[in-house]
């Protein structure tokens, strides 16, 4: 511990990302990662793009993007909002809404960037444990808060909550935001974002990262209200006034016009999770229901360290949480149908 470090910062604990190895020819299974490509028309854009172009800034509310994703979602330009990847705009969203002096909301297992969030910007999180089957009980968010935040589908669990569910919850919070993170929403869940129209204390995140197959270009996005956006907007432009660069935008922007390919490769996953579920569940091991493109497992026989460690040994790497009451799982991205075959074989 260095004397030059802020006060702040002597006892936070950073987020832990998963491991990118730096071997080849490994099943990697542990970062929820797109088994497939992206969408071709982003080689295409790439190789057409006219790189003397780089020599400028990109433009700082990345419009060309921003217009795409608003009609996409029947949207106004102005309750669209993007970000160098959801992370970055969860923290805009952290500094913007979730700074009062009442407690800000959250599921107890949940995706552990939030909590990190809490730390670095002294926010007072009251953490909601799930329910006996790890799902997220909204009854238990009917109290007085700064702020609700969840993921839906939950991570890691993987399980989602009904869109009727969430609206009953923004009916009986109007006079706070409500932060619903759909990274994985396309994998099964129902998006809530049509609700934004007729609640504006709702706030939406996505990102490309998991079913776009573009988690290096590091694409997020935020809809709502457009006094939430501009909100976001204050803190982004004191922050960094261009998250996105111009082959972000152009990778993003391709991917979007190619709808056919993203809806194919999401059933893929979907149609395989469901196979490797069944085939885990006759092997002794329970999977609980997932709406992601990742299964949360766990045997009542076999100890979860053992088991990613004996992956680990046979070159598949899968995730393993150290959080008590969670640390007897493992959680599996989805892969191809010969990466999951591999892994039910070692299982």
């Amino acid at each position: 511990m260095s004397k030059f470090w802020s006060p702040a910062i002597r006892s936070l604990v950073p987020y832990t990302p998963g491991e990118q190895p730096k071997v080849l020819n490994l099943v990697k299974l542990n970062t929820n990662e797109n088994p497939y490509p992206p969408a071709p028309g982003v080689t295409e854009a790439l190789h057409a793009f006219p790189t003397e172009r780089l020599r400028l800034y990109p433009d700082p509310d990345a419009g060309k993007l921003k217009n795409v994703l608003a009609a996409h979602h029947n949207l106004n330009a102005e309750e669209v909002f993007l970000g160098n990847g959801s992370d970055e705009v969860l923290a805009l969203a952290f500094m913007a809404f979730f700074r009062h002096e009442k407690p800000l909301l959250m599921p107890e297992t949940t995706y552990s960037f939030y909590e990190v969030y809490c730390d670095l910007l002294n926010i007072d999180a009251r953490r909601i444990p799930l329910d006996s089957e790890f799902r997220i009980n909204l009854d238990d968010y009917q109290q007085d808060n700064g702020g609700i935040i969840f993921a839906n589908p939950n991570a890691p669990t993987g399980i989602a909550l009904p869109l009727a569910r969430i609206e009953q919850l923004l009916q009986q919070n109007p006079d706070t935001v409500v932060l619903v993170d759909e990274a994985y929403v396309d994998f099964g869940a129902e998006s809530v974002i049509p609700l934004i129209k007729r609640y504006p204390n709702l706030l939406v995140t996505h990102t490309f990262s998991k079913a776009r197959s573009l988690a290096g270009m590091r694409i997020g996005a935020a809809y709502g209200h457009p006094d939430l956006i501009d909100g976001l907007q204050r803190v982004k432009n004191s922050f960094n006034s261009y998250p996105l660069d111009m082959l972000a935008i152009e990778a993003a922007t391709a991917s979007m016009q190619d709808d056919a390919y993203f809806r194919e490769t999401c059933k893929r996953i979907m149609d395989t999770r469901e196979h490797t579920t069944a085939a885990l569940t006759g092997k002794g091991f329970k999977v609980l229901p997932s709406a992601a493109n990742f299964i949360f497992v766990t045997h009542p026989e076999r100890d979860a360290r053992e088991l990613m460690q004996q992956l680990r040994n046979e070159n598949i790497l899968v995730r393993y949480f150290t959080r008590p009451g969670i640390d007897q799982f493992l959680r599996i991205t989805i892969g191809t149908d010969a990466e999951m075959a591999q892994l039910i074989e070692k299982l």
